[in-house]
């Protein structure tokens, strides 16, 4: 897929203010500093479309982005370690609970987890609630310039292994770099299969 235009639409914490049209929806989110925001900069081509920061947990938001004018990129506030107060966190986290439980128009979500980690509990528990309520999802493993292929392959199956545990099967999953341009392809041609499938 090449992207010809994304272009930002809307941010809210409301699901019911979320647009109104049918067009398919694919929803980011990961852990706070997972690198969301170069990510979506990287799969869009535009140096800023989603505001990067050096301080964790920066959007706060639903993010509305409409891409070649016939799909939404949704940005989604992290989970864990963003240095808000309790009760910001517990809002915003209602909002992404809300949003995954109502919006029809999501197609899938896609669960950003940094690949130089060990499986750590906040991700896992998140893509266990994600099974439980059938919400489609990828994994999306970042910041894989930042380890030897070996390393990324090891850490995969810690993930698989765990997984497994409770899992049918390891979920869909992609290993991506925003810096190298690492997966861009792989994931827009996931997205364009599908939109393909639904049109």
């Amino acid at each position: 897929m090449e992207i010809k235009s994304a272009e930002f639409v809307m941010s809210n914490s409301d699901v019911e203010k979320c647009p109104k049209n049918a067009l398919p929806e694919y929803a980011f989110i990961g852990r706070s500093n997972v690198g969301k925001s170069s990510l979506i900069n990287m799969l869009t081509s535009r140096k800023s479309l989603a505001k990067t920061s050096g301080k964790p947990g920066k959007t706060q938001l639903i993010n509305h982005f409409i891409i070649n004018k016939n799909w939404y990129l949704v940005d989604l506030p992290g989970y864990g370690y963003a240095r808000v107060s309790k009760s910001s966190k517990k809002t915003f986290q209602k909002f992404i609970t809300e949003y995954f439980s109502k919006r029809e128009q999501l197609v899938s979500a896609f669960v950003l987890v940094d690949i130089r980690h060990k499986p750590q509990p906040i991700d896992l528990e998140f893509m266990a609630w994600m099974g439980e309520n059938n919400i489609p999802f990828s994994i999306i493993f970042t910041k894989a310039d930042k380890l030897k292929p070996q390393a990324i392959e090891r850490h995969i199956e810690d993930y698989r292994n765990i997984m497994l545990e409770t899992w049918f099967e390891m979920p869909n999953y992609f290993v991506t770099s925003s810096s190298k341009n690492i997966g861009k392809d792989d994931v827009l041609n996931y997205i364009s299969d599908i939109n393909q499938n639904i049109n």
